[in-house]
C-alpha cells in the first residue's frame, strides 16, 4: 500500500494515505493487528528462503529443530522472541548456494539389482544426514513391506507399502500427510519390489551455513517489505556494517510509511569490555534513529550467557508484545541476570545517549528505560520522539489510518464536502476510540481540513491534533517532617 511522509515541495504520485507527525501536533477506523516480530535465521532444517510464521517453541523447534551446533539461530532467536511477548514470529532462514538436501538411492530385490527409488530430505541442511532407512517385510501381510524412517535412534515414521510396485510406494511415502521429513521419488520400476535394507543413511546434507554473507541479509531485508510485521531483530549479528544497512533501510521505508522498528545489539566481547559503556553510545550514536533501538547488556537465561545482540530478540518482542498503552520502562524479565551491571552513573549515561538497557536491581532483571537510539533530534521532532511507546503509538495510527483509507475511501469516495465530512467523522471516531483506551489524552484532540493548503481536486489536506499519554516513569516527591 502506498503511504509515507509527505513535504509541499515534493509530493508524492502514487495514490494513498500520507501522514506526517509534527511536535506540536502529533465505515469506523478499527485497530489493525499488533506484536509481530520478523528475524532471519540461519538453521539445520526448514524451509530455505521462505517464511515460516511460528508462535511457540514446539512450533519452532518442528520448523528448524532445536540444534545451535555450527551457527545455528533460528530455535535461540524464536524462543528469546516469544518469550519477550511476540504474538508472532515471522521466520526467514538464509542459506548460501552449497545448500543440499539430504538423499538415498535404494534399489530393488532382483538379482542385478537396479536403482528404483529416490528418497530426498524436505529441506536441505546436516539434519538429513541423520536420517536412517530400513526396508523389510511387513510382519502381519508378507507381500507389503515397510519403509522404516529414522532420525538416529528416533523412528520417525513407517510407511507400509504394496510390495510389488515401485510407484505404490512413492504414492505411499508422498502422500502421507503425517510424512514431514522425505520426498520419493521413482528412478524405474525394476522388478516392483525393494530390496530390504537396514539403518542406511542419508547423506550428501549441507546447511548452507559458512558462506552467508551480508548479501544474504540485505536479500532478506528486501524480501521483508513483501510482510506485514512491527518490530525486526537479526538473529545474534552484530556486524557494524550490516547494522548501518539495517539502520538505513528502516529509515526509508518508515518514510515510505512502513512503521518498524529494529533492535540491534553487540558483541559478548562489547558488553564485558571495560570500555563496554563507551562501545553502547558509540552504536546508539551511529544510527541515532527513532526507528533503531540498541540494545547494551548481555542477558544470562538457564545458566547461558547471551550478548546484546541475541538478546535483541528478546528486546524485539517485549517491544511488539505490549499493548499501545504500556511501555518497556521497568518491564520485568525472565533473566536471572546480566552478563554486566552497569553502576548508577553509567545507566544516566545511557538513558541520556540512547542506549536500551536491561539492569539487575537487586531482585530482577527488568528493562530501564523504553528508549530507542535517537539521541539528536530532527526537524519537527521533540523529546517524546525518544520514546519507544510514543513512535509504536504513531506507527499504529498511521498504519489503521492507512489501511482504512485504503479500504474504504481512496477511489470510492468524492472528494466533495460531504465526502470530506465522512472521512473527517471516521478519524475523529478512530480519534476518540485511542482516548477510551488512554493512548491520547481525552481533551483537545481534533481531526479537520487544513486550511494552510490549497488542495487539487483529488487531494484532502486533514491536520491532526493530539496530546499522547505515556506512563509515569519518574515520581518527585517532597516529604515534610514537623
Amino acid at each position: 500500500m502506498a503511504g509515507g511522509t509527505w513535504s509541499t515541495t515534493d509530493k508524492p504520485v502514487l495514490p494513498g494515505f500520507y501522514m506526517n507527525f509534527r511536535a506540536a501536533a502529533a465505515a469506523a477506523i478499527q485497530a489493525g493487528a499488533r506484536g509481530v516480530v520478523i528475524v532471519p535465521v540461519k538453521a539445520h532444517w526448514g524451509p530455505a528462503k521462505q517464511f515460516v510464521e511460528i508462535s511457540s517453541e514446539t512450533e519452532a523447534a518442528n520448523a528448524y529443530s532445536r540444534s545451535e551446533e555450527n551457527g545455528a539461530t533460528a530455535y535461540r532467536s524464536i524462543k528469546l522472541a516469544l518469550l519477550g511477548g511476540a504474538r508472532k514470529v515471522i521466520a526467514y532462514r538464509m542459506a548460501d548456494g552449497s545448500a543440499a538436501a539430504s538423499a538415498i538411492t535404494l534399489t530393488d530385490s532382483a538379482s542385478t539389482p537396479v536403482n528404483v527409488l529416490s528418497l530426498e530430505a524436505k529441506y536441505p541442511g546436516t539434519r538429513g544426514n541423520d536420517f536412517r532407512v530400513t526396508v523389510q517385510v511387513n510382519a502381519v501381510e508378507p507381500a507389503k513391506k515397510d519403509l522404516k524412517l529414522f532420525e538416529g535412534t528416533t523412528l520417525l515414521r513407517t510407511f507400509t507399502i504394496d510390495g510389488s510396485s515401485i510407484q505404490a510406494a512413492v504414492n505411499t511415502i508422498n502422500a502421507d500427510s503425517g510424512n514431514k521429513w522425505v520426498n520419493a521419488s521413482k528412478l524405474a520400476e525394476g522388478n516392483g519390489t525393494l530390496a530390504s535394507v537396514s539403518g542406511v543413511s542419508l547423506s550428501g546434507g549441507n546447511s548452507g551455513l559458512t558462506g552467508i554473507t551480508n548479501a544474504e541479509y540485505l536479500n532478506a531485508l528486501a524480501d521483508f517489505e513483501t510482510r506485514d510485521f512491527n518490530v525486526i531483530s537479526l538473529d545474534g549479528v552484530s556486524d557494524p556494517a550490516l547494522h548501518t544497512s539495517v539502520a538505513s533501510w528502516v529509515s526509508r521505508i518508515r518514510s515510505e510509511g512502513k512503521g518498524v522498528i529494529a533492535v540491534l545489539g553487540g558483541t559478548s566481547a562489547d558488553d564485558t569490555a571495560s570500555d563496554a559503556v563507551a562501545k553502547a553510545i558509540s552504536r546508539s550514536s551511529a544510527f541515532n534513529h527513532e526507528g533503531v533501538v540498541n540494545v547494551g547488556t548481555g542477558v544470562k537465561l538457564d545458566g547461558t550467557s547471551y550478548s546484546s545482540a541475541q538478546a535483541a530478540a528478546y528486546v524485539a518482542g517485549l517491544i511488539a508484545g505490549q499493548g499501545l498503552s504500556q511501555s518497556t520502562t521497568y518491564a520485568p524479565s525472565p533473566f536471572e541476570d546480566v552478563t554486566r551491571r552497569w553502576t548508577r552513573s553509567e545507566q544516566e549515561q545511557a538513558v541520556r545517549n540512547g542506549v536500551f538497557l536491561l539492569v539487575h536491581d537487586g531482585r530482577l532483571v527488568k528493562a530501564l528505560r523504553g528508549i530507542n537510539s535517537l539521541v539528536t533530534l530532527r526537524e519537527g521532532q521533540n523529546n517524546p520522539w525518544k520514546k519507544i511507546r510514543t513512535i509504536r503509538v504513531m506507527d499504529s495510527i498511521n498504519s489503521d489510518l492507512q489501511r482504512t483509507a485504503e479500504d474504504s475511501y481512496i477511489g470510492k469516495v468524492n472528494n466533495s464536502e460531504e465526502g470530506r465530512l465522512a472521512l473527517i467523522g471516521a478519524c475523529r471516531q478512530y480519534m476518540q476510540s485511542l482516548a477510551q483506551a488512554g493512548i491520547i489524552e481525552a481533551e483537545g484532540y481534533d481531526v479537520y481540513v487544513d486550511p494552510d493548503y490549497t488542495p487539487e481536486p483529488d487531494q484532502v489536506f486533514l491536520k491532526w491534533e493530539a496530546r499522547l499519554t505515556d506512563v509515569m516513569e519518574q515520581i518527585f516527591s517532597t516529604f515534610i517532617v514537623r
